[in-house]
């Protein structure tokens, strides 16, 4: 039985090295032109949003960083919890974090740290699209390019784009389906790159939430670029 109120969680994985941005800092704590970091521009976004009650950030253990953090005393941050080895390490590491404060039925957002240009009006989109809902979903953009597959950059065969879509973040779950969904996916050494990932191996359903193309993840250089045009475009 669902709660009657929902309560909300967040989590940010910020444990990262970003070694293809080629930079000096990890991703997550460049600077955008604004002046926050990639981090603290994702986290002033998603802590304003009235319904998410309190946030996880997990960091590297070497991290000297997130202690100068605009949010590092926030009244909505728990704690930080100690990044692993792949992302889903760190999202579980902070679900543990978390389990003093949340009940099974309660939700779960996890978002990139890398992704600072996210909308708050999708975030509450996503919140209500899937209220109801007994697992989850997550902000996707549906793939609007030819897609090809490819062996050693010789083209294989196109592949049908009618039914594909890109999956951003939040992933927004039911704490105890993501955390069943995240044991299981440590337990039997299975090899996911987000929590959708993870709850396909229950054998469970996630529900696709369209969204922006702006709510793009930083990886290089000239994401960075482009991240910083959104949020000019956005804030200005």
């Amino acid at each position: 039985m669902m709660n009657t109120i929902d309560q909300y969680f967040l989590i940010v994985p910020a444990s990262g090295i970003g070694t293809r941005m080629n930079a000096d800092l990890p991703k997550q704590y460049l600077t955008l032109n604004n002046g926050l970091t990639v981090l603290d521009q994702t986290l002033k976004t998603l802590l304003a949003i009235e319904n998410i009650k309190a946030c996880v950030v997990a960091i590297s253990k070497d991290d000297t960083k997130f202690k100068n953090s605009l949010f590092a005393n926030h009244d909505k941050l728990l704690t930080t919890a100690v990044g692993g080895k792949e992302r889903f390490h760190s999202v579980m590491s902070a679900l543990n974090a978390l389990r003093p404060f949340a009940k099974d039925d309660d939700w779960v957002l996890v978002h990139d740290a890398a992704r600072p240009c996210v909308k708050a009006s999708e975030v509450s989109n996503l919140m209500a699209t899937l209220k109801n809902n007994s697992v989850g979903g997550l902000l996707a953009v549906r793939v609007v390019d030819t897609i090809k597959k490819s062996e050693n950059n010789i083209v294989e065969k196109t592949i049908d784009r009618l039914n594909l879509w890109q999956a951003q973040t939040p992933q927004m779950y039911r704490f105890g389906v993501l955390f069943k969904a995240l044991t299981n996916v440590i337990e039997n050494a299975l090899n996911i790159t987000d929590e959708a990932s993870s709850i396909e191996h229950l054998g469970l359903k996630s529900v696709l939430v369209p969204a922006s193309k702006s709510n793009l993840k930083i990886t290089t250089a000239e994401d960075l670029d482009l991240a910083n045009f959104y949020l000019k475009e956005t804030f200005t």
